[in-house]
């Protein structure tokens, strides 16, 4: 499905019955990447999930990204399809869109899962991205992201010139602590011990600003440690955790 928001095409998915779950992939992935980590929905959920503006099949004829502006089309694309409040899980940079989206307008996250996200980039993240190329990734990775994005080379241009712009962008990912304590969603943070990006001291920043949080090191985590062998239980402990089963304990 796609619909026209802010100024893009958004293209997105809407699945199942239940609970309103928002998946949001990461920085130059889509919508479909989800598939890896749940191959079937989760049951009891009704699954919605977007390409951000200029992945995947969603456009973005400006040109100019930033995540708060993706959180922004995300709540308007809730709006649209007539969703008042979600349960989520944010990767990467779609873990930074829901910090967005969680500050901006918190009544409508009820609860959320952001893994690899962190409050601001830190020298060692922004070393990457300012010398940041497609040259860089493996070849799988490059093919992947053709897979991915459907507009062609023009966009996959983009989305590396945006990467390597965050380097010197310290305004739209700058999550001060008195922000994240307006944060009223219950909230479990998942990172990586070994996340090349972000060093693991990000993570308990995080959890020491939001209210309601918990927090999760994945030993051996790479960044977005919920692939692979580390997927099973990702998911057993996400969706126990968005069903509200901590809450009981």
């Amino acid at each position: 499905m796609i619909a026209d928001i802010n100024g893009c095409q958004i293209a997105y998915d809407v699945r199942g019955d239940g609970d309103p779950l928002l998946l949001l992939h990461g920085g130059m992935g889509a919508g479909a990447d989800w598939t890896y980590v749940f191959p079937t929905d989760p049951s009891g959920f009704r699954v919605i999930v977007p390409d951000l503006r200029g992945h995947g099949a969603s456009t973005n004829p400006s040109g100019a990204f930033t995540f708060r502006q993706a959180a922004l089309d995300i709540l308007a694309l809730l709006d649209r399809i007539g969703v008042e409040k979600v349960k989520a899980i944010g990767l990467s940079g779609g873990g930074i869109t829901l910090l967005h989206m969680a500050t901006l307008q918190p009544a409508r996250i009820e609860s959320m899962v952001v893994v690899s996200a962190p409050p601001y980039f830190p020298a060692q993240a922004r070393a990457i991205q300012a010398k940041f190329s497609e040259e860089m990734l493996s070849e799988n990775e490059r093919q992947a992201m053709r897979r991915r994005h459907v507009h062609g080379e023009d966009q996959i241009r983009l989305l590396v010139e945006q990467t390597r712009g965050f380097a010197a962008n310290f305004d739209d990912v700058n999550f001060t602590p008195p922000l994240l304590s307006t944060i009223t969603a219950d909230t479990l943070i998942v990172f990586g011990d070994r996340d090349f990006l972000y060093p693991v001291s990000i993570a308990f920043e995080l959890s020491a600003a939001i209210p309601r949080s918990f927090l999760w090191i994945v030993p051996n985590g790479p960044h977005g440690p919920i692939f692979g062998p580390h997927t099973p239980a990702f998911v057993a402990t996400a969706t126990a955790f968005l069903r509200g089963d901590w809450r009981t304990r």
